[in-house]
């Protein structure tokens, strides 16, 4: 099956996956990209979580899990995707235009999301690559601004082009027709590339260790287990690095049945 044809193949609904539209499509460079599919009015969500997705295969749909990068109000189920040239379901993925339709799974899970972590103050939310896509979705929905002060977004990359959606965060979300102006006061955007030149360098830890992920907001310049709270999305070597750090510094994993200082997203994980 080609991969236009896949795209544009009859899917059927079943018990467990929503056919859903396709409404756009942007692609930031040669092997990253966002899209969009048509909202169901039943399908509800927590921002932070993530969902099935996939495309018909030769015997039964091919799917993959992705974190939601819109807010758990928007009208478009939103996503960032890498491509990969030899991925099962990315490869194709990547090809797919406006009205084409995909599978999306009835059922959104996952621990990135608020109600997983205690009453704080900072907010840190920890990326590498694609690992942004479910904070995006945190960060445009006002009730992450009534829990936290600051909410600190740290996007690390390897090269410039790969910094998706950085216009919009560097403007503060400018334009959002619901948290613009507590973004204006309360978000604040670190980008750090570890290949091209660009004005802050270095991997997160590096960025911790030199106390420059710390320059932009107020406070312990420190992870503090009395304030902070942190979720970490992105790369496994990364998770597992932080998730030790943050234990060490008597840091509490926490979890949709019991809140704690920082969450991970265990479905990509383990």
């Amino acid at each position: 099956m080609s991969d236009r044809i896949a795209a544009k193949a009859v899917l059927a609904p079943s018990a467990t996956l929503l056919v859903e539209q396709v409404r756009w499509v942007r692609h930031w460079n040669e092997h990253l990209f966002s899209f969009a599919v048509s909202r169901p009015a039943s399908f509800r969500f927590r921002s932070g979580e993530f969902i099935m997705i996939g495309l018909p295969g030769d015997n039964r749909p091919l799917l993959r899990a992705y974190s939601i990068a819109s807010p758990s109000w928007g009208e478009e189920v939103e996503f960032l995707s890498i491509k990969v040239p030899d991925g099962p379901l990315t490869s194709r993925l990547q090809r797919i235009a406006v009205g084409d339709h995909l599978y999306l799974g009835r059922k959104p899970v996952g621990t990135l999301v608020a109600d997983a972590l205690l009453p704080g103050s900072r907010l840190f939310l920890l990326s590498t690559g694609t690992g942004l896509a479910p904070f995006l979705s945190l960060i445009r929905d006002p009730d992450i601004y009534e829990r936290f002060g600051q909410i600190i977004v740290v996007h690390s990359v390897r090269q410039v082009s790969d910094l998706a959606y950085r216009e919009e965060l560097e403007s503060h979300l400018a334009g959002d027709p619901l948290v613009q102006d507590q973004a204006l006061v309360q978000l604040h955007y670190v980008p750090t590339v570890t290949r091209d030149k660009f004005r802050t360098q270095g991997r997160i830890s590096t960025l911790i260790e030199d106390g420059r992920l710390f320059e932009a907001v107020n406070g312990p310049r420190r992870f503090d287990p009395a304030t902070d709270r942190v979720m970490l999305c992105g790369s496994m070597a990364m998770i597992r690095e932080f998730s030790a750090r943050l234990k060490a510094l008597n840091f509490e994993e926490g979890s949709n049945a019991k809140p704690g200082h920082f969450v991970i997203e265990r479905a990509f994980v383990d």
